[in-house]
Order: structure tokens, then sequence, then C-alpha cells
């Protein structure tokens, strides 16, 4: 067959091609543009930030050796992107070529790959230990307002108990056990007023018990000094010996008082 000199050979290598064919596979039309488009594939593979290994199986479509479908069609995405051409096309003829080459679906980086979505994700220990740490401080918290509550109820009860008709009498009678008259007119005269009720325990020097419980009123007594005094709260009293007011202050602790007390 005698071939015309004139006529015009086609250059397959420089030709660009328009789109790609209905055969063609994807990595060769990117090739085939890649050469057209007088790139080195060093070159692009730099641009790319893709390994040199990568961008060859890639556009030798060499799917085993490359990783999953989804992260080929990324590639596939950015290699027609730098070149300028329409992706679309590509993916689509991907998905047509996929599962014949790999007896994979192209879709199988969702439903067969071992990264599988299990939903929200296990806190961390630390948010653990946190969660933890919450939880003890709480039911502290809430077991020293039991302690609390229960404190209170039994202190109010102890002082309801105090209120009976019994010690509501004694809280204005207290048990004054007084000397003879001579003894009551040779002795010391100890006076207390209370603003108040509070107990009273007082002796004189022989032992003798002059006073004792719950008193309010003013409460007159007669003894042979030293007196042993105890006061259960000393603020609600006022106290003085032979018409000599004395200080209590020296003797309280923690709002009681206990003493010897003499002339």
């Amino acid at each position: 067959m005698e071939v015309n000199p004139n006529s015009q050979q086609p250059a397959a290598s420089n030709a660009v091609p328009n789109a790609l064919g209905n055969i063609q596979r994807p990595g060769e039309y990117l090739r085939q543009v890649r050469v057209s488009q007088i790139r080195d594939i060093q070159d692009v593979a730099a641009d790319l930030n893709m390994p040199i290994k990568t961008l060859q199986a890639l556009e030798q479509d060499d799917y085993k050796a490359l990783p999953e479908a989804t992260f080929i069609k990324g590639y596939y995405r950015s290699y027609a992107k730098y070149l300028n051409v329409d992706a679309t096309a590509i993916i689509q003829r991907f998905d047509e070529i996929y599962e014949n080459d790999t007896g994979l679906l192209p879709n199988h980086a969702l439903n067969n790959s071992p990264i599988k979505i299990m939903g929200k994700l296990p806190s961390s220990k630390s948010d653990r230990n946190r969660k933890w740490l919450k939880r003890s401080i709480l039911i502290l918290v809430v077991i020293a307002v039991i302690c609390a509550v229960i404190i209170g109820v039994q202190n109010w009860s102890l002082n309801k108990g105090d209120e009976t008709p019994e010690t509501k009498a004694q809280a204005s009678e207290v048990e004054v056990l007084s000397l003879n008259n001579s003894s009551a007119t040779s002795g010391d005269e100890m006076v207390l007023n209370f603003s108040h009720p509070t107990a009273v325990h007082i002796v004189d020097s022989t032992g003798k018990v002059l006073a004792t419980g719950r008193q309010s009123a003013t409460l007159t007594i007669n003894g042979q000094s030293p007196f042993q005094i105890r006061l259960d709260d000393a603020t609600a009293v006022t106290l003085s010996l032979n018409n000599e007011h004395i200080s209590l202050s020296p003797y309280t602790v923690n709002g009681k008082a206990e003493f010897r007390l003499s002339r």
C-alpha cells in the first residue's frame, strides 16, 4: 500500500485528549494529558506532594498497589484539578472498572474497611477520672448535708426535751439548800442575777451544796467561803459577794465558768 507523502500523519504522543474515551482507563487518560502538557512525572509528584510510586500506580491504573477506593478517588480529583480536566467522568469510569480489577466495591472503604463508624468514642482515662472525682465530691457533699440535718434534728429534739413541764418548772426554781439562821447571818452572802435560764451548782467551804439546778430569777444564798461555783452559761449571770460585784470573765471558757470564790 502506498502512502501519500503529502498527507499529514497524527502524532499520538503529542495529541491532547479532548475527553476520556469510552474504553479508556482513568489513569491512562491522565497520563496522556500530563504528557501532552509536557509535565515531568517527578515534578507533578512534587507539586501534588504525592509519592512518585503512588502517582505511577495511579497512571497505570494499578489499584492493587494503591490504598482503598476512597483514597484513590481523592488522588484522581487532585490530579484532575492539577491538570485542569473534569474529574467527574474520571470518577465515574473508575467506579465502573474498580470492581472488575479488585473484586471490591468502589465504596468498600465504608462497608468493608476495618475502620468502622462505631458511634461515640469512649472517653479517655483522664475524662473518666474527672467524672469519678466529680461524682465522689458530690456524694461527699450529700453525705455532709445529711449528717448536718441529722445533727440539727438531734439538737432540736434535745432542746425540745429540755422544755418538758418538769424542766420548765425547774427553769424558774433552783434547789437552794440554806444553812441554819446562825450560819446564814455569820456567813457570806452571794447574789446571782440571770438574764436567761442556766444551770448552777454552788458548794461552800464545808462541802454543803447551797444551790443546784436551773435558775432564771435572782438567787440569794448564804454560806462559808470559799465557794466552789459552776455556771453552765456564765454570760447569763451577774454575781456579787457581800455586795461586791465579781467579774466572771477571767473564769469563763467557752461560755462556761467553774471556779473558787472567797472574800
